[in-house]
């Protein structure tokens, strides 16, 4: 089974991965984002995002799948994916492969997201700050799609445990 949660940089992906898979018996966290890293080496540094590299969304269904096969358990995945056809790329791949597909869009106003990452500060958040505030807009225009393909979760004032159990409460039971 997959936990699939997007959304865009300061919705609290990381620290609800974190919660859930110290919550969620069996489970392991995925950074796809590190497929994509990989890819560098392999084709140059995208002109824009590395999920515009087709190989990267057949990898990480493909990793995934192997993974979960050598392993079994839970996926925590932390991925913002703002391109509804690379959702429906790598979603249709994992659902092919037999693996659940668990989607969380955590959601907050602009103005928490603004404030969240102005306020990181680890060394490559900083770094980064400005590319993530830069996306905030393709974030705003990918909300109609987010809001119907996946279960929305509000992190404007929630604490992440309580993200985390609200996102473990809506994955049914296996």
């Amino acid at each position: 089974m997959i936990i699939w949660l997007n959304g865009t940089f300061g919705a609290g992906k990381t620290t609800t991965a974190g919660e859930l898979t110290a919550r969620v018996p069996d489970s392991r966290l995925f950074d796809a984002e590190k497929v994509g890293e990989m890819l560098w080496h392999v084709l140059g540094v995208p002109e824009r995002d590395f999920q515009d590299f087709p190989p990267w969304r057949g990898l990480v269904v493909e990793t995934a799948r192997q993974v979960l096969d050598h392993v079994g358990g839970t996926l925590v995945v932390t991925q913002t994916v703002l391109v509804e056809s690379y959702w429906r790329e790598i979603h249709g791949g994992l659902t092919r492969a037999g693996i659940p597909v668990h989607h969380f869009l955590l959601h907050t106003d602009q103005e928490t997201l603004v404030e969240r990452i102005e306020t990181d500060t680890k060394p490559e958040s900083v770094e980064g700050r400005q590319w993530r505030l830069d996306h905030l807009a393709d974030y705003q225009r990918a909300l109609p799609w987010l809001r119907a393909a996946a279960d929305v979760v509000d992190t404007t004032s929630t604490p992440p445990g309580r993200v985390a159990e609200t996102v473990m409460s809506r994955v049914p039971a296996r």
